[in-house]
């Protein structure tokens, strides 16, 4: 039975994360005390007490969601043992640590940059971002492509549930397009900005300088990634993807689709509450077996 560790992303966060890690693991804890430092504030005290207003800001949010999955890998690492890793957007920088392609520190550093490359983007372009769901992608994506604002498909997370991203205008009339198309619902989310869309280039261009400052070395395992939905290990090809990622979307069912093609048949969830990437799985295949270590 092929094993994979998967990696959830922005909007996993909750107040309280990681308490439980810090309580049992000192090494846990000393990853959330070493981010202090790079961070230039108490990471740890807001991910333990909040206020959960602050804990949602994307500077805050990214590095907090990162260094509660690795913590969550670190605490049981004599317990895991697998094949290949996955990431949801952000999580594709903790995937890329956990395979040894880059360390700690470089992806905390990259997190950091890509959380606040991303916030102002949003600052620059107001977007938003809308979730679609019981609709075929394929009718999704063809409503956004008739549309002359920006407005793009984002995240596929599964069978069924499509998010879409762009300008306010655009998304505005992408919602109203779809809902007559039949979408069980279409809900403009509350979310900061038009993340893995055009309007984050400017986030991509800015982190492109730390991307190139970082160190990747061959991954130790196949890192399924989110911008071709196929498995890689060379540096390279990983560095690219990680760039492209801000503008891209993030082809989730496919990498589990893959995954499931590749012989992976057993999945643990690493961070954020458990139950997101456990969730979008169970739609793609319900009697595939996810554990969560949070």
């Amino acid at each position: 039975m092929k094993k994979a560790v998967l990696f959830p992303g922005q909007g996993s966060q909750f107040v309280g994360m990681g308490k439980e890690l810090f309580d049992i693991s000192i090494t846990a804890k000393g990853l959330a005390e070493q981010a202090n430092d790079v961070l230039g504030f108490d990471i740890l005290k807001m991910m333990l007490e909040g206020p959960e207003e602050e804990l949602k800001q994307t500077n805050v949010t990214q590095p907090a969601v990162f260094i509660h999955s690795l913590s969550a890998l670190k605490a049981n690492e004599e317990r895991i043992d697998f094949e290949a890793v996955a990431g949801h957007s952000l999580g594709e920088i903790s995937a890329l640590v956990a395979a040894e392609c880059i360390s700690f520190e470089d992806g905390l550093l990259l997190v950091k940059e890509r959380a606040e490359s991303m916030q102002s983007a949003c600052d620059q372009t107001e977007g938003t971002m809308a979730a679609i769901l019981g609709l075929d992608d394929n009718i999704v994506e063809d409503v956004c492509a008739s549309i002359q604002d920006i407005v793009v498909a984002a995240n596929y997370n599964c069978p069924g549930q499509l998010v879409i991203s762009g300008s306010l205008s655009g998304i505005d009339t992408a919602v109203a397009e779809l809902k007559e198309k039949g979408a069980r619902r279409a809900l403009v989310l509350n979310v900061g900005g038009a993340f893995h869309s055009p309007l984050m280039k400017p986030a991509a261009d800015r982190l492109a300088a730390q991307i190139e400052k970082t160190s990747f070395n061959v991954a130790k395992v196949p890192i399924y990634q989110n911008v071709t939905g196929q498995a890689h290990i060379d540096p390279a090809s990983i560095k690219a993807n990680v760039l492209a990622q801000l503008t891209a979307p993030v082809k989730w069912t496919q990498i589990m689709q893959q995954m499931i093609t590749d012989g992976f048949s057993d999945f643990i969830e690493l961070g954020g509450n458990g139950k997101t990437l456990a969730g979008f799985l169970k739609r793609i295949d319900r009697k595939l077996p996810v554990q969560a270590f949070v």
